[in-house]
């Protein structure tokens, strides 16, 4: 068959060969003729019922055809028709013989309620039994008729009783008149003669019936004889009055006056069934309406049929008898139609009631008219053969109903098929179950010549609606025992309807076993791989990948019964057939060939459009365009359209993803022009919402095809989509060999990024098999590590970035997690698969792949950022104590600050270490890390149990660095020098050297910690720290520094202690470590040397003096208390302050040095300042003896006035104590009177 719509709409429907009916062979080589020679001979006429199909042929013979029902176990095997009989019809030869050729049969009316068939031949009506075909009614005959039919069409559908005896009322088109016959089991009996002249066809409802004569159409009362012209047949014909169409006629004989006419206003109108339509002044509904009350007068008699049509007809009243009860309709009786007139009426039998004679030039159509509806007619009206052809519905009322259709040329036949009898209902488009049918037979031009076929469209479209689309359908010249394109068509609809099946339904929408890997000798995957670097790790899992059949953790313990894919095959084709069968009843004949019209499945019209549209994509780009617009129009025409059965809601499904597919394999091989964002959004759509396994679309991309994953059941999919899928399989498999997922273009990469992420929404729904959202995470991985590896290099996951969805799919979880850290790895993406490790709390695996990029493993992300704080950060929030001290002690190896923090976090999970188990664990794992540790202990925890070794750590790092920088040893020297050049008011050294330590040299911080240590107060070995210092530096040249002269030795004692101060040379340590050595001597109780040591070598004279007043508070550093928040504690008496009478030998032991201060402005400002301030504790008497004579009275005069002041007021002070004595003493003796006085005398008994 070919395709040739004439009209494009834009709609669903006007896809190239989506045509609602296809010809399914009914008979083929149809023996017309006794001896085979059936060239001059033709098809005339065919009807069925009951398995019998009768044949008119042109031969004037009657052909019988008994039905065998096909074998039961092929169902979709065609029935097989034998030749019961070969009748020649008797029929009547005019006595002046035939002009011209003998038409044969031209009619077969079957009646199967009374079990009989009329059949006209040669304009002879014989009569005959059913199904053998033996003639009854004593071979009666009617000659000189045009037609036979007239059979109410209602009939069928109002339903009747099983009576048979009343018989079946038809109509005879005589030339004269037309006569009502009832045919019984019996007999033929004329009910009523009506005066029609010329009538050629009739079509009747009820009591209404549409006739036509050579030149008009007319509506007639066949009970009450009543007639309304219509309209002409041809639109050139003008001998009809123009005031005769719509005006209603009385035929009756006993009318006074045959052209009766009255006004519509006169009458009650008929209730049409339907309100559509225009209003006509005058109908015949309104003229009969006041004459219902008529009835048949009980003596009227019936006439029998015997009588020869020209015999004058008897008076009589035209009343008609009772109608007979009819039986059940036979199947889809709902639907009997009017069968066509042969051809107008020859002149061998000339009438005797004959129309005008026509004008010169006038032009005679064939008239047609069916019956769409039961309240319908479609009549059709043209201007010539050649020109176009008008069809035009009017009701039982001869009132317009519908718009009019148009054929392309005037019809040589014209049937209806379906629609629905509720014209207020609008059957949309694109197949609704009771769409309606309009199948006219015609010839038309093309480019190679006159075509003869079958023009269809749809009648039941409401006004308003875009102009119905056409089909055209012809025979097909495939084959050659094929009539050809120029062999006229014959069409009418049988009696009788016969179900058949469509296996290419069933071969489209049963559910076939597909494998992405069929027909490859090899893995797909392995050439991939082999050509791309990246997945070489996975190459031992993907080899693998096809024994998943066998293999799959979801059923390795399912058994499988031998032949279940057989059992499920065919117990799917067994569903899909009863969903698969339909009805036809219109029949098709061109030769010796009939077919049965078929009404095209829903899913075989749009299946084939498809097919055309997978055709037309190889062609030119605007072709490709085309097509591919085509199919998301029909995509967009079935979005939102709700199936009303099984086999619908199979049907859209299946074309969702056929087209889905098309549209996919034109996307991925036709790169120009691309997609438009709208065309891509809708293919992801249909792809994702069309329930297509995500496995089947991913096998349509070779480079993802290693992905897919399938247990031992396999992929199951409608067996029209695995034939496509594997068409283009093994298109693509001809093609060049497989390449890296790298060769896909960016549109494809993003293209099954949405996708796959559309797919993951579904996970947790129960049909879906576990199988496929491991392939669409494995997948999706792939895709975004591909498109990843554009992102700069250590850009965090921004949202909507690719990166960002990246994280969200292992931070969520996949379904693939081996093959995910196959993919990674392979990327190497460490981090990323760290992510994953972290959601799946692999705790020991994300700090392993945090390790190896730590250590220079290569990660091509950068994403780690910090990778040691990283590290810090987790070990905090993992309870495995195992894996903390593991990573704690790699990570204080690396770097010992950060990595003592893992052992002393207090908010850590883990459960908490023993601190001797940790420093163990440091000294032998990561040494450099003991220290930090156990400044943790000191500083933080305060425990004291670890000072001696943290000053050990301390003055290592100190010693060492001066041992081997002489820069550092210079630095040092400078420190003293700076600070002895600073004009006062000046801070103490401590603070002067804690304010000038840069914050990030680890020696001078450690120098810092070891003062703040020293000068803490905390029980530590001070000689051997003494004596280490001593050692270490004895080999050190000390730096040139001034000489103080050497002063008398003096002695002090303090706390009990008795120590002597004395002048020496100051050792070489001294000028290096001079705080560290104060500290160490005051800890020794030489105060003498600590002062000097303040004094000469520091000049921190503020610091000595503190030192008279404190002791050895004094010498703590600032940063004890703030900085490491460090405890003041004083472990011995000797750390106590001072008392009296100690700070008294303190300040004689200091004005003994810095009287001795070399530079003489020095010794006069501190002598002086010293006396000044701290009078009190100094003798004057000892003073004078110590300052020089040669000093003016300024430099002590200050001490002087002091000391007298203090003299005056200590002697006053003895003079107030004096009276204050005396006055005490009064005040006693007063108090001692008066208590005399109260208590009187005591006489004492002797």
């Amino acid at each position: 068959m070919a395709s040739d719509p004439h009209r494009k709409q834009g709609t669903a429907a006007a896809l190239p060969g989506a045509r609602p009916y296809a010809l399914r062979a009914l008979l083929h080589d149809v023996p017309l003729s006794a001896d085979g020679n059936n060239e001059e001979v033709k098809i005339n006429c065919v009807d069925y019922y009951d398995g019998n199909l009768y044949v008119g042929t042109s031969a004037s013979e009657l052909l019988h055809f008994f039905r065998i029902p096909p074998d039961p176990s092929d169902p979709g095997a065609p029935a097989t028709f034998i030749l019961a009989s070969r009748l020649p019809p008797v029929y009547s030869e005019p006595a002046g013989g035939f002009n011209g050729s003998r038409p044969g049969v031209q009619q077969i009316l079957l009646l199967p309620r009374v079990a009989k068939a009329c059949v006209l031949c040669n304009w002879t009506v014989t009569f005959y039994s059913l199904p053998e075909l033996s003639p009854v009614f004593g071979a009666t005959q009617v000659r000189n008729c045009n037609w036979i039919g007239g059979v109410d069409l209602n009939e069928g559908s109002n339903g009747g009783g099983n009576e048979r005896s009343a018989g079946v009322t038809i109509l005879l088109s005589l030339n004269r008149r037309i006569q009502v016959v009832r045919i019984g089991e019996e007999d033929a009996r004329v009910l009523r003669k009506i005066d029609f002249a010329g009538s050629t066809l009739s079509v009747r409802r009820d009591t209404i019936a549409c006739v036509a004569d050579s030149r008009n159409y007319a509506l007639l009362d066949v009970d009450r004889q009543l007639k309304i012209p219509l309209m002409s047949i041809s639109s050139l014909d003008d001998s009809q009055p123009d005031g005769a169409f719509g005006r209603a006629q009385n035929l009756a004989p006993s009318a006074q006056d045959g052209g009766l006419s009255r006004s519509a206003s006169s009458a009650t109108a008929r209730t049409p069934a339907n309100s559509h339509g225009h209003s006509r002044s005058t109908s015949l509904g309104n003229f009969i309406s006041g004459m219902r009350r008529n009835e048949r007068r009980p003596g009227d008699a019936e006439e029998p049929v015997f009588q020869d049509s020209d015999a004058p007809p008897p008076s009589r009243s035209p009343a008609p008898v009772d109608k007979p009860l009819p039986v059940p309709p036979p199947p889809n009786a709902t639907d009997l139609l009017a069968v066509q007139a042969a051809a107008p009426p020859r002149t061998a039998t000339p009438p005797i009631r004959t129309t005008p004679s026509p004008k010169p030039g006038s032009v005679f159509l064939k008239p047609h008219i069916v019956s769409p509806t039961a309240e319908e007619f479609l009549i059709v009206t043209g201007t010539g053969p050649l020109d176009r052809g008008i069809g035009m519905f009017v009701n039982l009322d001869g009132e317009p109903t519908r718009p009019t259709l148009e054929f392309a040329r005037y019809p040589r036949e014209v049937a209806v098929d379906g629609g629905s009898a509720d014209l207020s209902s609008s059957v949309p488009s694109l197949g609704a179950r009771e769409e309606g049918y309009v199948l006219a037979s015609m010839t038309k031009e093309f480019e190679d010549g006159l075509h003869h076929g079958l023009e269809i469209q749809r009648f039941d479209v409401n006004v308003g609606e875009n102009e119905p689309e056409k089909w055209w359908l012809e025979i097909s010249n495939d084959e050659p025992k094929l009539p050809t394109a120029s062999t006229p068509i014959g069409i009418r609809p049988l009696l009788q309807s016969e179900e058949m099946l469509f296996e290419d339904v069933v071969e489209r929408l049963c559910q076939r076993r597909f494998s992405p890997f069929s027909g490859q000798p090899e893995t797909p995957t392995t050439a991939l791989k082999s050509s791309d670097s990246r997945t070489a790790l996975s190459l031992q899992r993907l080899s693998q990948e096809r024994e998943l059949f066998d293999r799959d953790p979801e059923s390795e313990d399912e058994q499988l019964p031998p032949g279940w894919e057989a059992t499920r095959i065919k117990e799917g084709e067994d569903f899909v057939r009863r969903l698969a069968k339909t009805s036809s009843r219109l029949a098709v004949w061109a030769g010796d060939k009939i077919w049965w019209a078929v009404r095209s499945p829903l899913l075989t019209q749009l299946d084939h459009a498809l097919e055309v549209a997978a055709a037309g994509k190889q062609h030119a780009s605007s072709s490709s365009v085309e097509t591919r617009q085509q199919l998301l129009s029909l995509l967009d025409a079935i979005k939102d359209r709700e199936a009303t059965s099984e086999l619908e809601f199979m049907t859209l499904g299946y074309v969702k993803q056929k087209a889905s597919v098309i549209l996919l394999a034109t996307f991925l091989s036709s790169p120009e022009p691309s997609f438009t964002d709208r065309e891509t959004k809708a293919m992801e759509d249909n792809l994702v919402g069309g329930d297509l396994d995500a496995r089947v679309v991913l096998s349509l991309i070779p480079t993802l095809r290693n992905e897919i994953v399938v247990n031992r059941r396999g992929i199951w999919i409608y067996g029209g989509i695995k034939n496509i899928v594997e068409r283009h399989s093994v298109a693509q498999m001809d093609g060049s060999p497989a390449q890296g997922i790298s060769s896909l273009a960016p549109n494809v990469l993003q293209f099954l990024r949405r996708f796959l992420s559309a797919w993951r929404k579904k996970k947790g729904f129960g049909s879906i098999p576990d199988e496929v959202f491991r392939t669409v995470d494995a997948s999706l991985l792939l895709v975004l590590l591909e498109i990843d590896q554009s992102t700069p290099v250590g850009q965090t996951g921004k949202p909507g970035s690719v990166r960002k969805e990246l994280y969200e799919l292992v931070d969520h979880g996949v379904d693939c997690f081996d093959r995910a850290v196959d993919l990674l790895e392979s990327y190497r993406r460490l981090f990323v698969l760290s992510r994953l490790y972290q959601h799946r709390k692999m705790a020991a695996d994300v700090l392993a792949t945090w390790r190896r990029i730590i250590e220079g493993q290569e990660d091509r992300g950068g994403e780690l950022g910090d990778g040691e704080q990283r590290v810090r950060s987790y070990l905090s929030n993992i309870s495995n104590q195992a894996l903390v001290q593991e990573y704690g002690l790699w990570l204080a190896s690396r770097n010992p600050k950060l990595g003592v923090q893992v052992f002393t976090d207090e908010k850590g999970k883990a459960p908490k270490f023993q601190h001797t188990q940790v420093v163990a664990l440091l000294r032998e794992e990561a040494p450099e890390a003991v220290k930090y540790y156990l400044e943790h202990l000191v500083f933080g925890k305060g425990s004291t149990a670890y000072v001696n070794e943290l000053i050990t750590y301390y003055l290592d790092i100190v010693i060492s660095d001066l041992q081997t920088s002489p820069a550092s040893r210079d630095n040092i020297a400078a420190s003293y020098n700076s600070y002895r050049a600073l004009q006062p008011p000046k801070p103490t050294y401590l603070h002067f050297l804690a304010d000038n330590a840069p914050p990030s040299d680890e020696v001078w911080q450690s120098r810092l910690r070891l003062l703040q240590l020293l000068g803490g107060g905390h029980d530590y070995d001070a000689a051997a720290i003494r004596k280490q210092i001593d050692d270490s530096l004895a080999a050190l040249t000390p730096s040139p520094s001034p000489s103080p002269p050497q002063p008398s030795g003096t002695s002090a004692t303090i706390n009990g202690t008795t120590t002597t101060t004395t002048t020496t040379t100051t050792p070489p340590d001294a000028s290096l470590l001079v705080p560290e050595s104060i500290i160490l001597a005051s800890r020794a109780r030489h105060h003498g040397t600590a002062l000097r040591l303040l004094v000469h070598r520091l000049g921190d004279y503020d610091t000595a003096v503190s030192y008279c007043i404190r002791g050895a508070a004094a010498l703590t550093p600032p940063l004890s208390s703030t900085r490491h928040g460090g405890r003041h504690r004083r472990d011995s008496d000797s750390d106590l302050p001072p008392t009296w009478e100690e700070q008294t030998q303190l300040f004689r032991a200091l004005l003994g040095e810095f009287l001795a201060l070399r530079d003489e402005g020095e010794r006069v400002e501190q002598t002086g300042a010293l006396l000044e301030r701290f009078g009190a504790w100094f003798d004057v008497v000892e003073v004078l003896a110590l300052v020089p004579g040669e000093w003016g009275v300024e430099v002590a005069g200050g001490f002087l006035v002091a000391a007298l002041r203090r003299l005056v007021c200590e002697r006053r002070e003895a003079l107030v104590e004096r009276a204050l004595s005396g006055a005490e003493n009064l005040r006693v003796g007063f108090e001692f009177v008066v208590r005399v006085e109260e208590r009187g005398g005591v006489v004492e008994g002797g």
